[in-house]
């Protein structure tokens, strides 16, 4: 007897490959799903994850393990809800992340809802992450979003956004695994994918030229980089723990008079806090790195050095409206604290940090300062290995 019906995105790669067919071998009536989310060939690097090629790979797949399989055309969502987005951050001088934004808005949103619409139970992926679930002493079941068991290939990262109601339809089942034990399981299956590369590059669509594709809405414009110095002092300390916190987790705002003109730039916009490469001025002892980007006046701000102290910050803020709490029971009231683990972009190793809750923010303070702290970008906070919340940083 089947355990329910099972929408799995099969992306054509090896990782949702395997989801299928251990879903199969459980006993559930799997059905495949490819999701095209874009169409312009002419921003992609065709030969680094072409659409087709994945898709064909994916019906490859369905086909060896005997299941259903169609292609649902996504790109009018995906435009909608992640480029438009992009775009509109890019322009204010904030960096998204639009692979956490593709799974809140399209693989556990649109897809899910196709998948229920199908008389699905449940979708799966093939995300490096894992699932339990409890009742609360109230009655109410509590799913809970856990790191996956191969610590170099945990996604759980990219899932900082997933409500409740959405893990409730959600399985993941190679989250118990390690990458060499999924390509074991492919290759003892014969999956044309299992030794096929990780895709790289943007969810769903693959790899893209950032610059070509940003530079059909944004247009470029020459500006200046400004270099600051090693010494430049950029924050006050106080006597009040609060003021300082806040001011920890301000944005660095630098003005021209703050350094030496060093070179220019095609656009503001086309630049991102930490960035290395792209600016073209050399001739310095260390490597520059953007420390500050100012689209409002077309400048950009560097250092030099991975060393340099406009890198770090020991705080970050969060606003009101773009806090999430993944457990709904554990949000924090206005004057409550946290101790939690947190990270501010994927690999990262966990840091300790304690969050701040005021009445207009979240204010998350870490242990040790961080490096390239970029507005638009997703922090997400941990109790052990479980994702409890996360936000958009200010």
């Amino acid at each position: 007897m089947s355990k329910g019906r099972v929408i799995v995105g099969l992306s054509g790669g090896v990782d949702s490959s395997v989801a299928a067919y251990l879903l199969k071998e459980a006993g559930y009536e799997v059905i495949g799903l490819f999701m095209k989310n874009w169409h312009d060939e002419s921003v992609t690097l065709s030969n680094e994850c072409p659409w087709l090629e994945d898709s064909h790979d994916a019906m490859l797949v369905a086909e060896k393990l005997g299941i259903p399989f169609q292609t649902v055309d996504l790109s009018k969502e995906y435009k909608e809800r992640i480029v438009d987005y992009m775009f509109d951050e890019y322009s204010k001088g904030r960096t998204p992340n639009p692979d956490v934004l593709c799974n809140r808005e399209i693989k556990f949103d649109v897809f899910l809802e196709i998948a229920l619409s199908l008389g699905a139970t449940y979708i799966a992926t093939g995300h490096y992450c894992q699932k339990s679930t409890f009742t609360s002493s109230t009655g109410t079941l509590i799913h809970q979003l856990k790191a996956g068991a191969d610590n170099n290939k945990d996604q759980s990262y990219f899932l900082c956004q997933l409500t409740q109601q959405q893990l409730a339809h959600v399985l993941f089942p190679i989250g118990h695994l390690q990458k060499e034990e999924v390509r074991k399981i492919a290759l003892a299956q014969d999956l044309v994918t299992a030794e096929k590369k990780d895709s790289q590059g943007l969810c769903f669509i693959g790899k893209v030229k950032l610059p070509d594709f940003l530079q059909q809405q944004l247009k470029p414009k020459t500006g200046t980089i400004i270099e600051i110095p090693t010494d430049f002092s950029v924050y006050s300390e106080s006597e009040n723990p609060q003021n300082d916190l806040v001011n920890r987790a301000k944005k660095v705002r630098y003005q021209p008079s703050d350094g030496a003109v060093v070179g220019e730039h095609n656009g503001a916009h086309f630049y991102t806090i930490g960035q290395r490469k792209g600016l073209g001025v050399g001739g310095n002892v260390e490597p520059l790195f953007v420390i500050d980007t100012n689209v409002e006046d077309n400048t950009i701000y560097v250092g030099q050095g991975k060393a340099h102290p406009g890198l770090f910050r020991y705080a970050l803020k969060v606003a009101q409206e773009d806090i999430h709490w993944v457990r709904e029971d554990l949000s924090l009231e206005p004057g409550e604290t946290k101790t939690v683990w947190a990270r501010i972009r994927y690999r990262q190793a966990l840091q300790q940090a304690t969050l701040f809750q005021t009445e207009e923010a979240l204010y998350v303070s870490f242990q040790a300062p961080q490096s390239a702290i970029t507005s638009g970008q997703f922090v997400a906070w941990y109790q052990d290995e479980e994702l409890i919340g996360s936000g958009v940083i200010s």
